[in-house]
């Protein structure tokens, strides 16, 4: 497929680094900034309400925009109202509520004579003069505004390197009770949520740890480091390094692992995929390809190694149903991928100016409702250039068995009118 022009979802006054989606609550979460130097340019979270239009159309609205003051947010896991921010070397915790605000009833002509149960507000707060927040903000009868309330609950010291501390990722367990993250200094950290105790603190790589994921059940922990590790973990423990070279005939040491996900299998309850990407070591001119492999998410044996493009693999997600792979690059474009097969469905070249920092599937439901539309899938994609994009695969057209079985016996009719026809007296 050729390069083609993906119109703008959202565009953010920053570079973005990192995007998340909040099925329940409907929010999109984008995070970046311009980090601590004087530029000007501000460092924040923006919350996105994502609407769709039509089928097939999507449009987002800025519901609610937090600073960041001087710490750019470079890499964010989403929990269930709990953000976990990389900013420099300390992973920030932040509670967010929506505060939608709702008023009914009369209002007096003047603004700021508001009678007791005027006004209904849900989480809101009562400024000094014991009036409400919303009836001084100007807030109509039957009127309804979206808020998103937004506080900080702790810090936690995600990396120790003397000279340049940077949190690399950061991971809720699926089950809400751990926080995980890595760093430059190469070590795991693992904390209890929400009491934030310590519970694992180990030093993983040799070098700085490039991402890492843990399975359903938080029985194995995957991590890969720049010293072309990617190892297996029961809490501290090793059990196994992940070899996907020998699976190509591949040099060891011209590769290295770049990302980690745990994926579903669609239609099999029990059973569990990892997907690892390998990239080149080094550039060259005519740069080798990368690789996407598929491992057995339980015993880890290989099944399946093919290659992704001759781009350098920046940003990789999976969907929530295990369905798909979403892929993007050093140069700006972004791709899905089917994951049975590792077949490429979708690909825009350079669909964003700059490196393509984080990617995230639409989940199924949002809000409680269908957000897809007539589309198989949808992925949203962010960049240094400070672009959201969203990349819909429409449904395929599929034609009923009834049809393909009469058309069938068309073919068989035809055929045998023209055997009569050419060799009379035959049948």
């Amino acid at each position: 497929m050729g390069k083609r022009r993906v119109p703008d979802l959202y565009r953010a006054p920053f570079p973005l680094y990192s995007i998340k989606i909040d099925p329940k609550a409907g929010l999109v979460v984008l995070a970046g900034g311009g980090g601590a130097s004087n530029t000007g340019i501000k460092n924040g979270l923006h919350f996105l309400d994502l609407q769709l239009v039509g089928e097939n159309h999507y449009s987002a609205s800025l519901v609610h925009s937090h600073d960041t003051d001087k710490r750019a947010t470079m890499n964010l896991a989403l929990g269930e109202g709990v953000i976990a921010a990389g900013q420099d070397g300390t992973c920030s915790l932040m509670k967010f509520e929506d505060c939608t605000r709702k008023s009914e009833g009369n209002i007096s002509n003047d603004d700021n004579d508001v009678k007791k149960g005027d006004v209904r507000q849900r989480g809101g707060k009562r400024n000094k003069d014991g009036k409400d927040d919303t009836a001084v903000a100007g807030c109509h009868t039957k009127n309804e505004t979206a808020h998103i309330s937004v506080t900080g609950v702790g810090e936690l010291k995600s990396d120790l390197n003397p000279l340049d501390p940077l949190q690399k990722v950061v991971r809720f367990s699926h089950d809400m009770s751990l926080i995980l993250t890595g760093g430059t200094d190469g070590h795991i950290r693992v904390w209890e949520f929400p009491s934030l105790k310590k519970k694992l603190d180990f030093k993983a790589h040799e070098e700085e740890i490039e991402d890492l994921d843990l399975s359903p059940g938080n029985k194995h922990l995957v991590t890969i480091g720049r010293d072309f590790a990617c190892t297996v973990w029961h809490n501290n423990q090793q059990l196994m390094g992940l070899n996907w070279h020998e699976t190509v005939q591949i040099a060891e040491k011209m590769y290295r692992y770049m990302a980690c996900r745990f994926g579903k299998v669609e239609d099999q309850k029990d059973a569990l995929r990892l997907y690892t990407v390998q990239i080149p070591h080094k550039r060259d001119r005519k740069p080798p390809p990368c690789y996407l492999t598929k491992w057995e998410g339980k015993s880890f044996l290989p099944m399946l190694t093919a290659p992704c493009g001759g781009e350098v693999i920046s940003s990789f997600t999976v969907s929530d149903s295990g369905t798909f792979l979403g892929l993007g690059t050093v140069e700006g474009s972004v791709s899905i991928y089917i994951a049975f097969s590792l077949q490429r469905l979708y690909y825009v070249k350079e669909s964003h100016a700059i490196v393509v920092t984080d990617l995230a599937f639409l989940p199924y439901t949002f809000k409680g409702q269908n957000i897809n539309g007539n589309n198989e899938t949808a992925l949203i994609s962010v960049a240094v250039d400070s672009r959201c994009q969203l990349h819909a695969v429409h449904n395929r057209r599929t034609f009923p068995l009834w049809m393909v079985l009469f058309f069938c016996g068309l073919v068989v009719v035809g055929i045998v009118l023209l055997l009569q026809y050419l060799f009379p007296g035959i049948l």
